[in-house]
């Protein structure tokens, strides 16, 4: 027996879950398929945190999207009546012509965005628990801070389940076969027609998507926490969240000691080191900690006290590092979302929105040109080798 729906969404993770609740809301007859359960630890929806800034060093074309983004948190927490988005300004730090200090501030000013600029002096004197050398500077975003993956992915399954969505834990979709008249999706347990699909398995998205199976390229990431040495200094209300420019030998990120585990460190896709997606994450390894360590005891010494716990998870990297969210190449009821880069849950809650749009509607007033096939294959032909 065929079961129909308007739209069927696989892969229930941030971007996943966000959607189905946008299209339950809207009254739509959605199921949502998942191979595994909520926030299992081989998607990038879990480890306790994620940033969320407004000045966006990455392109200022992303600022309006964050716009919308903090708008739809605060709906999502008021719907749920919970915290999932805290506060904390977030600094950006580094050498002034860094990528991540210049493109902050040129995005700040750009958007007309509250933000301040502190000297080395300036930032002993009010967040001691950071090193800087005489030539960097800090840019804080007093509008960022952290989300809570967890309960923003399992509070948006819960919301599509109360607005009548079909929630499928355990199932693998196996195919995908889109015709004229809508999809066929096939998994181990069972076949399912949709006028519409959303593809939004993370890592494992060129598996649906065969556009992608160049492109889309699963990485491990590795995070650890400290307990720090220094307490007071790292607390949230004296430490903001973090990101910090070493150059030629990447970015890192952090947060305050805003769980039982301390202070959260990460360095922006870790070694680059590519994944089966179908095998368990790598276990953390002495060169991982090493970098680490090394990192928090020179950039953050305040921090750097104990190491109580690192994890690998996964990044899906696109050759821009930007989003991807469009029709499927020739298919226009397939909806593609590989948004993230290592960059993308801020962006869950708009994302969910604009996935709801494409699917219902065809299209979106939300900015997503950026985001396409098109834009991508583009920037793939321009930095082919000569």
């Amino acid at each position: 027996m065929t079961v129909e729906f308007d739209v069927a969404v696989i892969g229930l993770g941030a971007m996943g879950s966000a959607a189905l609740s946008f299209l339950a809301a809207r009254g739509a007859r959605a199921i949502g398929i998942d191979a595994y359960f909520p926030a299992h630890a081989l998607s990038s929806s879990h480890g306790d945190s994620r940033l969320i800034r407004l000045g966006y060093f990455e392109d200022p074309s992303y600022v309006p999207l964050l716009r919308r983004a903090y708008r739809n948190w605060r709906d999502l927490e008021t719907r749920l009546r919970t915290d999932i988005l805290t506060i904390t300004g977030v600094l950006q730090i580094g050498a002034e012509k860094s990528k991540i200090v210049a493109g902050t501030h040129a995005s700040c000013k750009m958007h007309g965005l509250a933000h301040e600029v502190l000297d080395r002096a300036e930032m002993a004197r009010r967040f001691p628990a950071f090193q800087l050398d005489n030539e960097d500077i800090a840019i804080l975003d007093p509008q960022g801070g952290y989300l809570r993956p967890e309960v923003a992915v399992m509070g948006y399954l819960k919301l599509a389940a109360q607005d009548g969505a079909v929630l499928h834990f355990g199932e693998r979709v196996i195919a995908i076969e889109p015709g004229d008249d809508g999809v066929t999706i096939r998994s181990a347990d069972g076949r399912y027609r949709a006028r519409k699909v959303v593809v939004a398995t993370g890592s494992w998205i060129a598996e649906l998507v065969p556009q992608l199976r160049e492109h889309a390229v699963p990485i491990r990431q590795v995070v650890a926490w400290y307990q720090p040495r220094d307490g007071f200094a790292t607390e949230p209300q004296r430490m903001p969240c973090f990101l910090r420019d070493e150059g030629a030998e990447g970015s890192y990120f952090g947060f305050p000691a805003i769980g039982a585990d301390g202070v959260k460190v990460g360095r922006h896709a870790h070694f680059r080191e590519p994944i089966d997606p179908n095998q368990p994450n790598p276990p953390v390894n002495d060169a991982d900690t090493a970098l680490l360590d090394g990192f928090i005891s020179k950039r953050v010494p305040a921090a750097a006290g104990l190491r109580v716990n690192a994890v690998t998870c996964r990044y899906t990297m696109l050759p821009s590092e930007d989003f991807l969210l469009d029709f499927a190449p020739g298919h226009p009821n397939v909806v593609v979302a590989s948004p993230c880069s290592g960059h993308g849950f801020k962006f869950t809650s708009v994302v969910g929105e604009i996935l709801a749009d494409l699917a219902l509607e065809g299209q979106t007033s939300l900015p997503i040109a950026a985001f396409s096939f098109d834009a991508m294959n583009r920037f793939v032909a321009a930095h082919k080798p000569a």
